[in-house]
């Protein structure tokens, strides 16, 4: 057979098996790459795409085909499926040569900065040079062997070139291995040049059987165990910062069970968010720059900070000034060791989330904090649920409030159900006021806020839950929440959508610009800079003061043959967008996207976190603007702290 042949067989039968997470919570088995998407040229059209065609021929099941309208939000699918499936099933990718292959590389860089597996397979070019220089080939006079996909090397968590057919079998059982570790998974690259995806060679049988992929969950040390439990005994005022890894373990029991017998409050990251329901009497919501109030006010005074399953970005720390106390020190679990040693900490427990909870609950039996402790928490929730309240209430005028569209769209959802975004203003805005209450429920790329990952991101979640339900489990709508900004960066793939009748609701905000860039180019004091979406004042050369250029959203979608619901502005505006969102669920599974136009007003920002994100400030400026900001950049840079403890 052929070398794509063989390793479309081989990507076939791989099976990842897990202790937790299946059926009623019991153990898990299911396939590792459940489909591969591929846009074909030359490079693949002949290998990778004729192997799929002829098992789409022979057995369809074994390996199903996917189309999609750009490498890129491909990527993005895979990451958004392997998210939902809690890193535990992915997408493979297969491009041509050249351009196609490139598109891939925003999606690896995604992919490894959010810790979530992606299966690329860019073609490359001729391995033995026969023809050469190829079409779409990159000539390097100082390194002949470099091509395009080199590009991939510093974006991957693996990455390899089979230049012979051998070569395939080691290139895959490595690749697979990372794919399936959760402590170094990201995006796995293998290159495949177009002639060797082409060449025919034996395969051993043993090569093409079934073989399973078992998540390794590892043990905390008993010894680190019990050190945590003293610190925490000792401290006067603990905290939780919860992040991805919690979800990613199936820990909510466990943290919860936690947080109910210590009374330790519980912070959540962006990618934790669903580590505790939002009005769980211990749940401060979200932390940092995109915090509340409530989290940000418990975590400034903290004496040990407990992280489990956080990678400490610099939105979480507010770039280093969110732990104020002089004491501070740090307790980490993770099961990626270069997270848990993070800040200096000199207690590091590198493990699963899940099994270190438990350990921590039975080591710390009978311990609770204090009664102020308690009584600071219920009130700075009581504060910020009153203030995110006031929030979603704000009355139109003219247009409505981003703020109080997500109020809407908070509502309209069933507990189920997720929310999908990525980039501009709505992640922040999302991750302070989002009131959760399913762990599923949310799903906000951050770690790389990626513009355009919002439609394939949410597409790939959907196929997530659609296959979910096939299994047995109730059925969750997706909702994607997108601006103007990033629709238009990627919004092809509701495409995709039409083509496979897939219902994804999209909830599509024009503000006419970049309301997340302009709000920090004003805190910054350029004066929203180039974020309009304005026409061209020539004599000026300016884009800040044109009119508003003409542009219809909601006609573009039906363009592409999606069902539109357009939200007149007025004092309506409100009910009008959950009776949409209601209707749209309502229609069946099968029906194809949906997409929900509504105007909001993009100089209504949300409630304060009191928290504070380092983007550095022109230290010289004719502006006053800039001069004001500076000042105030100089007197929080003056909080920043290193964190060594």
């Amino acid at each position: 057979m052929t070398v794509a042949q063989a390793l479309v067989e081989f990507l076939g039968r791989q099976y990842t098996v897990d202790t937790v997470g299946g059926p009623d919570g019991g153990a898990y088995r299911e396939r590792l790459i459940p489909g591969m998407f591929g846009i074909f040229g030359h490079g693949n059209v002949a290998g990778v795409g004729q192997a799929l065609k002829q098992w789409q021929v022979a057995d369809p099941t074994l390996m199903p085909y996917y189309q999609g309208r750009n490498e890129q939000a491909q990527a993005h699918q895979a990451v958004g499926y392997a998210r939902h499936t809690r890193r535990r099933q992915t997408f493979a990718i297969s491009t041509s040569i050249g351009p196609g292959s490139s598109n891939l590389l925003t999606g690896a860089a995604l992919a490894t900065a959010n810790r979530l597996p992606a299966l690329l397979l860019p073609s490359d070019t001729f391995a033995t040079r026969a023809a050469d220089p190829v079409l779409q080939q990159l000539e390097m006079p100082h390194g002949y062997d470099i091509t395009v996909n080199d590009a991939f090397r510093p974006l991957s968590k693996y990455f390899d070139r089979v230049n012979r057919p051998e070569q395939l079998f080691s290139a895959l059982l490595h690749g697979l291995r990372v794919l399936t570790d959760p402590a170094e998974t990201g995006a796995v690259t293998i290159a495949l040049p177009q002639d060797v995806q082409a060449e025919v060679f034996d395969v051993p049988a043993e090569f093409l059987a079934e073989r399973e992929w078992r998540i390794r969950r590892p043990e905390p040390e008993a010894e680190d165990i019990a050190e945590a439990a003293r610190r925490i005994r000792a401290a006067k005022r603990p905290v939780i910062i919860a992040g991805g890894g919690v979800l990613y373990a199936f820990a909510t029991d466990q943290l919860r069970a936690f947080a109910e017998a210590t009374g330790i409050p519980v912070g959540w990251t962006q990618a934790g968010v669903g580590s505790l329901a939002w009005d769980h009497p211990q749940a401060l919501g979200a932390v940092g720059s995109t915090g509340t109030t409530a989290a940000n006010a418990l975590v400034r005074d903290a004496d040990l900070v407990i992280g489990i399953g956080t990678r400490y970005e610099d939105f979480t720390t507010a770039s280093r000034t969110a732990f104020q106390d002089p004491g501070v020190s740090f307790v980490n679990i993770n099961v990626a060791a270069i997270d848990a040693y993070k800040h200096g900490t000199s207690l590091p427990i590198v493990a699963d989330a899940r099994k270190a909870l438990a350990a921590l609950t039975t080591a710390l039996g009978g311990y609770r904090v204090g009664a102020e402790l308690e009584r600071v928490v219920a009130d700075e929730k009581a504060r910020w649920d009153d203030t995110v309240d006031a929030a979603f209430a704000q009355d139109y005028s003219p247009l409505v409030s981003q703020n109080a569209i997500i109020g809407a769209v908070n509502r309209a959802m069933d507990p189920r159900d997720v929310v999908i975004c990525a980039a501009g203003s709505l992640p922040g805005d999302l991750h302070k006021m989002w009131r959760i209450r399913d762990p599923f429920g949310y799903h906000v790329e951050y770690a790389f806020s990626c513009m355009g990952y919002e439609i394939p991101g949410g597409l790939g979640v959907k196929r997530a839950a659609v296959d979910a339900t096939s299994r047995g489990e109730a059925n969750r709508d997706v909702v994607v929440m997108v601006g103007d900004g990033s629709y238009l960066m990627m919004h092809t793939e509701l495409v995709t959508a039409v083509a496979e009748g897939i219902k994804l609701i999209t909830v599509l905000i024009q503000n006419h610009g970049y309301a997340s860039i302009g709000a920090l180019s004003e805190q910054l004091g350029s004066q929203r800079f180039g974020t309009k979406y304005r026409t061209l004042d020539a004599e000026h050369h300016t884009f800040d003061d044109g009119e508003k250029l003409p542009i219809d959203l909601a006609t573009n979608a039906e363009s592409l043959g999606v069902t539109v619901y357009r939200i007149v502005p007025g004092p309506n505006a409100i009910a009008d967008l959950e009776a949409a969102i209601g209707k749209a669920k309502a229609a069946p599974e099968g029906s194809g996207p949906i997409v929900i136009h509504i105007e909001s007003d993009p100089l209504i920002d949300a409630p304060s976190s009191e928290s504070w994100w380092d983007v550095p400030v022109s230290g010289a400026s004719e502006l006053e603007s800039t001069q004001a900001a500076f000042a105030t950049y100089t007197d929080h840079k003056s909080r920043q702290r290193p964190l060594l403890g």
